[in-house]
């Protein structure tokens, strides 16, 4: 197929595909998956070859968010019987990163709800990374605290933050129609900030929302112009008791060619499948490591994942390996201090100009569509932090 011939070309160049391109990779049949899962693998295997960096996510506070984000379990308004607690002490938090690092985890995500950290919250984040980085060699920690305000990445980096995650989930167009308690605007300014403090920028999307292949690639080009280090793909994880409890709009077909478009538009990031893999892509998830170069291990925020010993096991006989702490993880052109350099503008190169993007994914008109309602696979969280019971890692 010339389509994927010249994606590739271009991924291995790092240049820009045009927006027509990545529209015509979610627009491929289902005849066709297989060839184009191929195409974006030869991609990431240039850039990255046959390894897959572990996360492990420690929510730091559950629940009680002021914010009303449609998508979400602990917004504002949430009817979901998942945990509610206030903060970790730095001795829970770096005990349960302990159980993921255990599993094979590189990187450690200390997410909080809210809409943003307080001073006296970004202390306390500090003491946490300070207590995890002392008892664990090598170990990246990436700071998930909702919107920053000036000069609090700068504290965070200071404590010993490696990265700071904050999604865009949806285009600057609709992101109204999903949030109404901020703006897509301060989502940008947020990991414009984390950039500017020396910080690892992780910013990704959320697919299953509702949106259009146009929103999709709109959010991915608007990713490749804020430049993160890392693209974390989610799928959408309709909680009862949220008002997307009935978008039920993915297949694992979708699921990968979302994967696909990504990896072509952003070939020599970090692409990792974050949550929802296990609800939207099932099986089919080996599948999907061809495609990124990254996953969560065990449970996610508010609802359970694979056990962490099944994701080690996908991996082995999907043919990958897990990345080691003596690895860096992304290529040498985009290293050079901390998690990452920005010296080079954009997720490759910078030739084309990237549209400002929504995240997400509609009914596949082309390859059937989504599926039958399946919540039996939304497990809420029941163990990990929080609670008395050991992790699922």
């Amino acid at each position: 197929m010339d389509l994927l011939n010249t994606l590739v070309d271009k991924g291995l160049r790092r240049e820009t595909p045009t927006r027509a391109e990545a529209l015509a990779v979610l627009a491929t049949s289902d005849d066709d998956l297989l060839d184009v899962v191929a195409a974006a693998g030869k991609v990431r295997r240039h850039w990255f070859g046959r390894r897959v960096k572990l996360n492990y996510l420690v929510n730091l506070k559950s629940g009680l968010c002021p914010e009303d984000c449609s998508y979400c379990s602990q917004r504002l308004g949430s009817k979901a019987e998942i945990l509610k607690y206030t903060w970790l002490k730095p001795d829970q938090a770096s005990e349960a990163a302990a159980a993921g690092l255990a599993g094979g985890a590189k990187r450690v995500c200390l997410v909080a709800s809210g809409r943003g950290p307080t001073d006296r919250d970004v202390d306390r984040v500090s003491d946490t990374i300070k207590a995890i980085k002392e008892q664990n060699e090598g170990v990246e920690v990436c700071a998930c605290l909702g919107l920053l305000s000036d000069g609090q990445a700068e504290r965070l980096r200071e404590a010993g933050a490696d990265a700071y995650n904050h999604n865009l989930n949806t285009s600057e167009s609709t992101y109204g129609d999903i949030t109404t308690t901020h703006t897509y605007a301060d989502r940008v300014d947020t990991v414009q900030k984390a950039h500017a403090a020396g910080l690892s920028a992780c910013s990704g999307l959320i697919a299953g929302m509702g949106e259009s292949d146009e929103d999709l690639v709109d959010v991915v080009f608007a990713l490749r112009e804020l430049d993160p280090d890392s693209v974390p793909v989610n799928f959408l994880i309709p909680f009862e008791g949220t008002p997307l409890a009935k978008e039920w709009n993915l297949t694992p077909q979708r699921c990968l060619r979302i994967l696909a478009m990504v990896r072509f538009v952003c070939p020599d990031v970090e692409v990792r499948i974050a949550g929802g893999r296990e609800v939207h892509l099932r099986t089919m998830q080996p599948l999907a490591l061809h495609l990124a170069n990254s996953i969560f291990l065990g449970d996610y925020l508010t609802s359970e994942g694979q056990a962490g010993k099944a994701d080690l096991e996908m991996i082995a006989d999907a043919g990958f390996e897990v990345e080691g702490t003596d690895r860096v993880t992304l290529p040498e052109h985009r290293t050079g201090g901390g998690c990452g350099s920005h010296e080079s503008r954009g997720c490759g190169s910078h030739e084309g100009g990237g549209a400002c993007g929504s995240s997400g994914a509609g009914a596949d008109a082309r390859g059937g569509a989504a599926e039958e309602p399946r919540p039996d696979l939304v497990a809420v969280r029941r163990r990990g932090a929080g609670t008395d019971l050991a992790p699922n890692a």
